[in-house]
């Protein structure tokens, strides 16, 4: 029988570690090729067309959605299952409706990633079980906010999140590896769609929608 193939993108070595220990011990899975950052997992995609693309979303450079969002409109039958520490619904509904067929939590069972896999491999979806109860459901007085969030691009919502937890623009820079002058405008464009002036009425707006927590 053929091995489910799986490509493997995280930014931390000893994570994919950990996956690579995990999915070696289970029968009719292999990784046939791992990525630290999205630009280098859409490339190898192209070049390896896995069976399955296990994807993180905190990532330097052009980080998890926007990979996704590659992935998926060069081939929209690409099966990605996002492998994530973020369990807020917001950030479940952004990787669905970029084209996930799955998510999972980091904090998850081994056996749920392995589960996830063969699903999503046999052409279907997951959604760990204890995230279903809050996605995609949310307040109806979040609604609004939740309708704009959805507008961002997935670069504006990386610097959207930053912001709400309150680093500074140059620590954003840092992080996601893009100029200080660009972090700056996209923090203006997203003031700006949101109607908010401050950055606290940034997070006020991010821990509405469970983006951030107190």
């Amino acid at each position: 029988m053929k091995k489910v193939s799986v490509l493997l993108v995280d930014d931390h070595a000893v994570v994919r570690a950990g996956f690579r220990m995990l999915l070696a011990s289970t029968d009719g899975i292999e990784i046939v090729a791992e990525a630290e950052r999205g630009e280098a997992a859409c490339q190898l995609y192209l070049e390896k067309q896995p069976d399955v693309v296990v994807l993180d979303l905190s990532m330097p450079g052009i980080g998890g959605l926007e990979c996704l969002r590659r992935i998926c409109n060069r081939d929209p039958l690409a099966k990605i299952l996002v492998f994530s520490v973020h369990d807020e619904s917001v950030y479940v509904s952004r990787a669905i409706a970029a084209g996930a067929k799955g998510y999972i939590t980091k904090n998850s069972a081994p056996e749920i990633l392995v589960d996830a896999i063969q699903d999503i491999a046999a052409g279907g979806m997951y959604i760990e079980p204890s995230l279903e109860k809050t996605y995609p459901t949310h307040k109806p007085e979040d609604a609004d906010y939740k309708d704009i969030v959805n507008t961002l691009t997935p670069k504006e919502f990386d610097v959207f999140c930053l912001l709400a937890k309150g680093l500074t623009t140059h620590k954003i820079a840092d992080e996601l590896c893009l100029g200080y002058k660009t972090v700056a405008n996209y923090g203006t464009q997203i003031k700006s769609k949101f109607n908010a002036s401050t950055i606290a009425e940034l997070a006020h707006i991010a821990n509405a929608l469970g983006v951030i927590k107190n």
